[in-house]
Parts: structure tokens; sequence; C-alpha cells
């Protein structure tokens, strides 16, 4: 079975970069990690078994980094190149979703 990918998009505080990327690079989900000009602070992709446990990094293991204020996450459906592809057209997953997390959210 496949694995699901997301690419989370994360807001720092940013006195605490340093101490995000160090605690980010821990994780062995995370299997890409950009610290980035734009919008966003960080661009990431996370791989997890399913819908379920891709929450579970996020809520319990991402959002409780210290200075991580809020992140943006959008699910992998389909990789049409780069590395992921596959060489018969399959792909990673077949869902979709875009989940806006911050601390102040999941307090609601």
């Amino acid at each position: 079975m496949s694995r699901l990918l997301a690419f989370v998009d994360i807001f720092v505080e940013s006195p605490q970069m340093d101490e995000v990327v160090q605690e980010l690079q821990k994780l062995p989900n995370m299997e890409e990690l950009y610290e980035v000009t734009g919008e966003f602070d960080i661009v990431s992709l996370v791989s997890a078994a399913d819908i379920e446990e891709f929450r579970d990094i996020l809520k319990n293991k991402i959002m409780k980094i210290k200075g991580v204020k809020s992140t943006v996450s959008s699910v992998v459906l389909h990789s049409h190149k780069g590395p992921r592809c596959s060489t018969n057209g399959k792909e990673v997953l077949s869902a979709a979703a875009t989940i806006r997390s911050s601390p102040a959210a999941s307090l609601r």
C-alpha cells in the first residue's frame, strides 16, 4: 500500500526558527524540510501510513513544537514529475485535503 504524502507549510515565530528546524529534523515522518522565503517560513514533506497517522503527526508532534505558530497542509493526490513518481503512473494517494491548523484552533 502507498503512503500518504502531504506538504506542510509552517509559520514560525522568527526568534525560534533554528530550534523549530532542529525539532522537525528529529521527526521520522519528515521526508523533506526547507527554510524558504515567501508566505511561509518552512515547507516540509511529511509521509504517513494514512490520514489518521498524518493527523497525529500534525496535531501531536508538529503543532507541539515551541515556536510553531500555524500550518497549512496539502495532501498529495498524484505526482506527475519528481523523485516520487512511479513508472506505471500510479502514485501515493487517492484522497484530498487541505488542512489549516494553529494552536488556537485546536483549543476550540
